[in-house]
């Protein structure tokens, strides 16, 4: 019987432009993501290096650019949340049958980004349906990795196989299914959040 739920955010709830920023990026030489840049995004989305350290750094990769246009390449990727995601939430938190957590890789320049299209009285009544929000820049864990489900699931003393999980990446579902987490990898563009009862 499943008792806990855990979200991912983008593009579950928040849409997502993912070829956004790389074509931003094109303007400034980019092509693809090098390993270099691979572990600079990594670290950045694990909180293991400041958005000024982070800006700096990608701006020695890419000169051209200035740090101002290299913050708005980077949340590019930032789109609307639709009201009946957030009203599909909140009523589900208010029937009270399930806990209710969130677990995202965000970085804090994509949060600030988030919380400005939102407004900050959506945001804060989306965050208000959760009994935990985790972010990845704010906990220094990121998924796929087996340590971050880990972390939930020992922080609430919660059992995996009462634990549902929801996230657009299957690499993400792949790695919690492992830990014996029930998942959903959602598809974009043909499923959707508020259709989650049919498949608990």
């Amino acid at each position: 019987m499943i008792k806990n739920i855990i979200f991912d955010f983008g593009d579950i709830f928040i849409n997502l432009n993912k070829t956004a920023t790389a074509l931003e990026l094109s303007k400034f030489g980019f092509t693809k993501i090098s390993p270099e840049l691979d572990v600079l995004m990594k670290n950045y989305e694990k909180g293991l290096i400041s958005s000024d350290d982070f800006i700096n750094k990608t701006n020695k990769i890419f000169p051209t650019a200035t740090p101002q246009e290299l913050k708005n390449a980077w949340n590019k990727i930032i789109l609307d949340f639709p009201e009946e995601r957030l009203l599909f939430i909140e009523t589900l938190a208010k029937e009270k049958n399930y806990r209710l957590f969130l677990l995202s890789n965000t970085n804090e320049l994509h949060i600030e980004q988030v919380i400005k299209n939102m407004g900050t009285e959506r945001y804060d009544r989306f965050k208000a349906c959760f009994e935990q929000f985790y972010l990845s820049h704010l906990i220094n864990f990121r998924k796929p990795n087996a340590n971050i489900y880990e972390f939930v699931l020992k922080e609430n003393n919660l059992n995996a196989k009462e634990t549902f999980f929801i996230d657009d990446t299957e690499e993400n579902t792949i790695a919690a299914e492992k830990l014996g987490i029930k998942s959903w990898n959602l598809q974009v563009g043909n499923e959707d959040i508020i259709n989650l009862k049919s498949k608990l």
